[in-house]
């Protein structure tokens, strides 16, 4: 049940709105890397990327993306049983608006014998549109679970653009806007990540892949999840929201309600300098063994020591749980919400952290985080954060912050 396979291939396109759209299928060379003990694969991933021909500003569009040719069989190591592997991957857009579209597909497929064929099923995503013109879209790195281990597949090579939405103003006059070359560090939501002008009251911030490295229980994990910070301004503080972007795995067990409270630091960079202590609430209500898990907003406010341009990016994650304590530190950060900030009396200016959720921005302690924040460098890999485990007859599940018992009797 523990063996790493290398995965890619084809399955069926999710069904999309009933609105015109087209399809455009492209190919390019992948490199898989497996969990340890495996050896990497290089093959030929080919998709078909199917999107609204047109849409207008502020239309939220649908995108499928259908598993044509798999880069590799299924490994000569273990059958799949039917409804166990379930693949994630970002879809690049550009042009009028630059954004990583995250991808998913459900955990769908046949039954797959050792040597056969991989079938996947198919992803699929959504993007607010911000701005006339033409929108271009480039499938990426895509990552396959299975059996709790994840598959990573990159590109080894520039990828075409496989599908264009031309956008058109909200008033239907369209106004197309130079297309400019595409980046590698293009940001999962469209929404501008800095503060607007005199008056706004709510931000939001980018989605950003977060790699996290994990003390458990039972060793160390190396994880990565999607995450993004919003702000809403009250008076000369900020309430704000950390919300983990990706569903999280479904449950293997039954879990007990009030078992599982999870918070995190996040850290303040720019023209201020600490973190801020944002937490969770604990879940409100058992959760079935087979029933998807969710990671809760986190919530806490921010109150500014320093004027100018501060920003906020996700730091440590602790997850307390069942008697157990999780911690899970980023390896590399990024920039998720910049805001126009002036600094109050009390405020994090300083470099400090292990303050409260609830007011005062963060007080006491040394930031778990560099002065102003770990440096915005990006994310190499794609997924949503998740570990496995078992110590002391529990099972131990980080996905989405949930620990479940898993008593002895129910082990194999």
């Amino acid at each position: 049940m523990g063996a790493a396979l290398v995965l890619s291939g084809a399955g069926a396109l999710l069904g999309l709105a009933a609105t015109p759209v087209q399809a455009a299928t492209v190919a390019y060379a992948t490199h898989c890397v497996p969990p340890a003990g495996i050896s990497p694969v290089d093959g030929t991933t080919k998709v078909e990327i199917t999107a609204p021909a047109t849409a207008k500003v502020g239309d939220t569009v649908d995108i499928g993306w259908k598993f044509v040719q798999a880069a590799s069989k299924n490994p000569d190591i273990i059958d799949l049983p039917a409804n166990s592997v379930q693949p994630s991957g970002v879809l690049k857009a550009a042009g009028a608006q630059s954004a990583d579209i995250a991808m998913q597909g459900p955990r769908q497929n046949p039954a797959i014998p050792k040597g056969a064929q991989m079938v996947l099923s198919g992803m699929k995503g959504s993007v607010k549109l911000t701005a006339p013109g033409e929108v271009t879209l480039t499938p990426d790195a895509y990552t396959v679970n299975a059996m709790s281990t994840d598959t990573k597949c990159t590109p080894k090579e520039p990828v075409q653009q496989s599908a264009t939405i031309k956008v058109t103003a909200a008033g239907g006059t369209s106004t197309p806007t130079p297309t400019p070359t595409p980046t590698h560090t293009a940001t999962p939501t469209p929404t501008p990540s800095t503060s607007g002008g005199t008056g706004q009251a709510d931000f939001t911030g980018k989605e950003v892949q977060i790699p996290y490295a994990c003390k458990t229980p039972i060793g160390d994990k190396n994880a990565t999840s999607p995450v993004q910070i919003d702000a809403r301004k009250n008076g000369g503080d900020y309430a704000l929201t950390v919300r983990f972007k990706k569903s999280v795995m479904d449950s293997p067990a039954d879990i007990p309600a009030g078992s599982v409270k999870p918070s995190m630091a996040v850290v303040v960079g720019g023209a201020d300098k600490g973190t801020v202590q944002v937490a969770g609430p604990a879940n409100a209500a058992p959760i079935k063994s087979g029933d998807p898990i969710a990671i809760p907003d986190l919530t806490g406010t921010y109150k500014p020591g320093a004027t100018g341009s501060s920003t906020l990016s996700p730091g440590v994650l602790t997850v307390n749980a069942l008697g157990t304590t999780t911690t899970c530190t980023p390896t590399r950060t990024q920039v998720s919400l910049t805001l126009d900030t002036t600094g109050q009396a009390g405020g994090t200016s300083g470099g400090t952290s292990g303050g409260t959720a609830t007011s005062g921005g963060s007080t006491g302690g040394t930031s778990a985080s560099t002065s102003g924040g770990l440096a915005d460098t990006g994310a190499s890999d794609h997924g949503t954060l998740k570990a496995l485990g078992l110590v002391a007859g529990t099972a131990i599940l980080l996905g989405g912050a949930v620990f479940t018992f898993m008593p002895r009797s129910r082990r194999r």
